[in-house]
């Protein structure tokens, strides 16, 4: 009977263990791949132009997954070591906080939840388990976990930005960290969470992500609702303590609503331009020139929905049409890694972008703007002072 309580008492430990270290592992690997590809050959002179960028990407979800970001990984899409491989100066850093089961661009309502599982069986704090402001707050603190433990530094204010800019400027591999919620939905109708989370470093706040919540209408949510009286309060708070606006996942009602009451130039954090990619993801035309006409950044994704054609060619053609449509300045990088999608590239890769922007015809200038000049310039004049 001993025997039969030790085997039971084994079996029990490596099934706690299997959980706790390696299913996480295998549903990332099966949900953020990088689409195959043949080695790409980037000419000399577009790695040397490359290697001078001040690059940033708006978007990335890397911080859900139970991976050490610190170390270089061939699961998911990037990493610091793969990050400072790309050349990339300032990553967002996004925090998922709730996602609906059979998650789809046409509509989705807030009565179920992947992440709860998720966490459980990340060994989350219990905390977070049924918090999703507990949640965002988990995520935020694994970015200064990442901090402490590599060369990342988490930027929270203009003085921050313009110290890596003059540490980049001196040749020194200096890398930032931008921390982002997806969806307000982690406020939990509360305004007093936007402050507390701003107290401890939050600087985006997206407002909706697949789903309708307390702040109003998303994209791809069921009520096509413009900004709620709680959304409304939102926006006040968010413009008096520079916080950035992100609009990506709104609903156009929502974005029509904020574009009118907001005292500040807004984002879109990732995503593409439905007159190059016609898919329910993309925003109208109209809607982005307007968005553009009051100094608004829109990162270009780097998958299908986003792009259509996730090929390095393909984002690069949603980026040309996007600056003939909105302007040069309004144009920035939005990749979504590990936000379950399959890109052509992992971040460690990106300098083929600057390779088939040459290519294409680009100018120096106009590469250097859409690599991350115009999201340091919109950073910097949109961040808190200090």
């Amino acid at each position: 009977m001993k025997r039969i309580f030790i085997v039971i008492g084994v079996l029990v430990l490596a099934g706690l263990a299997y959980v706790q270290w390696v299913l996480p592992g295998k549903v990332e690997a099966s949900m953020n791949i990088v689409l195959p590809h043949d080695h790409y050959a980037v000419s000399d002179e577009a790695r040397k132009l490359h290697d001078s960028l001040f690059i940033v990407d708006l978007h990335s979800d890397s911080l859900l997954w139970k991976r050490d970001l610190t170390r270089e990984s061939d699961i998911g899409h990037m990493d610091v070591p793969r990050l400072q491989a790309g050349n990339v100066a300032l990553q967002v850093f996004s925090a998922t906080t709730k996602t609906p089961s059979d998650m789809n661009y046409s509509s989705n309502t807030s009565d179920s939840d992947d992440i709860t599982l998720l966490a459980i069986a990340s060994l989350w704090p219990p905390r977070t388990w049924f918090s999703l402001y507990e949640r965002a707050a988990y995520q935020l603190d694994n970015l200064y976990r990442v901090a402490e433990d590599s060369d990342l530094v988490v930027v929270k204010n203009r003085a921050d930005l313009q110290s890596l800019v003059e540490s980049r400027a001196k040749g020194e591999p200096a890398l930032g960290g931008l921390y982002l919620i997806e969806g307000a939905h982690p406020l939990e109708g509360n305004i007093e969470n936007l402050d507390r989370l701003f107290e401890q470093g939050l600087r985006v706040v997206g407002l909706t992500h697949f789903f309708d919540n307390e702040v109003g209408g998303s994209l791809h949510g069921t009520s096509g609702e413009g900004l709620s009286e709680f959304g409304r309060a939102v926006i006040r708070r968010a413009n008096e303590r520079n916080v950035i606006i992100d609009i990506a996942h709104a609903s156009p009602a929502m974005v029509e609503d904020v574009l009118a009451l907001s005292t500040a130039p807004v984002m879109l954090s990732h995503g593409g331009l439905k007159g190059a990619c016609d898919t329910e993801r993309n925003l109208s035309d109209a809607l982005m020139k307007k968005f553009a006409l009051q100094g608004g950044l829109v990162g270009i994704g780097y998958w299908d929905a986003a792009v259509c054609d996730a090929s390095p060619e393909g984002i690069v053609r949603s980026i040309r049409y996007a600056i003939d449509l909105l302007g040069v300045n309004h144009v920035a990088l939005g990749s979504d890694y590990d936000g379950t999608i399959s890109p052509p590239f992992d971040t460690s890769e990106l300098s083929v972008l600057t390779d088939v922007m040459r290519r294409s015809g680009f100018s120096e200038e106009e590469i250097r703007k859409v690599m991350g000049e115009n999201a340091k310039r919109f950073l910097l004049d949109n961040l808190p002072q200090q």
